[in-house]
C-alpha cells in the first residue's frame, strides 16, 4: 500500500480536535507568513490566532513562521506597533485619543523598530511563550513554557526564563551544521513520508542516510 503524506491544507488536522489548527490555511493577513504544517493548539479559540495571538500588528514589519513549528496554547507575539515614545516626559500616546490631539500623530509615527519577527523551521514554542518584536528564533529551537523571548535564539538552542536565556544546545556544533545542511523540512513530502522514523527518532547519521539523493 502506498504511503500517503498528510494534507497541509486541512484547517484541523486532528479529527475531533478543533483546538489544533494548521496556521497556513488559516492566515489571511499579508503581514503574516507561515510555512506548511506549523500548528497552534488552543482549546478556547484556535482560529482566532491572528487577532488573539499576534498583538499590535499594524505593520510594516512581518511575522514569519517556518514549516513544522509547534505553538503551544497562549503563545503570543508582540509586534512593533506596541512601541511608545520614551524620549519625552510622557510615554502616553496622546494622538490616538482623537480630537485636536490627533493633529500630533507625527509624534508617534515612524517609531524605531527591530524589523520582522522570524521563527525558523521545526521550532517548538511552549505554553504561553511571549515573543517580543524583531526577535529571530533559529531552526530546531525549543522555548520553555512561560518564557519571554527578548533576544535572538540560536539554531537548535533551548531557552527558558524571563528574559529567556540559552540553557543549552540540542546538538553539538558539528551536528547542528549537518542538520542545517540536511534541511529535512524542505524534503519532498512523499520522501519525508517514507522517513518519518529517521526524522523523529533517528541519529544525525540516520537522517543523512535517509536524505534524498540528487
Amino acid at each position: 500500500m502506498p504511503l500517503v503524506p498528510a494534507d497541509p491544507t486541512v484547517l484541523h488536522p486532528m479529527p475531533g480536535q478543533p483546538r489544533v489548527v494548521l496556521l497556513k490555511p488559516l492566515i489571511t493577513s499579508p503581514l503574516i507568513e507561515v510555512g506548511e504544517f506549523s500548528y497552534y493548539d488552543d482549546p478556547d479559540d484556535s482560529t482566532g490566532f491572528e487577532t488573539r495571538n499576534v498583538l499590535y500588528h499594524y505593520g510594516p514589519e512581518k511575522l514569519v513562521i517556518g514549516k513544522f513549528c509547534a505553538l503551544g496554547e497562549g503563545v503570543r507575539f508582540i509586534m512593533n506597533g506596541a512601541n511608545h515614545r520614551m524620549d519625552g516626559p510622557s510615554t502616553f500616546p496622546f494622538p490616538i485619543m482623537g480630537g485636536s490631539w490627533a493633529d500630533h500623530f507625527d509624534l508617534i509615527s515612524g517609531l524605531p523598530g527591530r524589523g520582522d519577527t522570524v521563527v525558523g523551521h521545526d521550532v517548538w514554542l511552549g505554553y504561553r511563550t511571549l515573543v517580543m518584536p524583531g526577535v529571530r528564533i533559529g531552526h530546531g529551537a525549543v522555548v520553555a513554557s512561560g518564557s519571554v523571548v527578548v533576544d535572538d535564539v540560536p539554531d537548535y538552542g533551548i531557552v527558558g526564563g524571563n528574559p529567556a536565556r540559552l540553557l543549552r544546545h540540542r546538538f553539538s556544533a558539528d551536528d547542528i551544521a549537518r542538520l542545517l545542511e540536511l534541511a529535512w523540512w524542505d524534503w519532498p513530502l512523499e520522501h519525508l513520508t517514507q522517513h518519518i522514523p529517521a526524522v523523529m527518532s533517528g541519529s544525525v547519521a540516520d537522517l543523512e542516510a535517509a536524505a534524498p539523493r540528487t
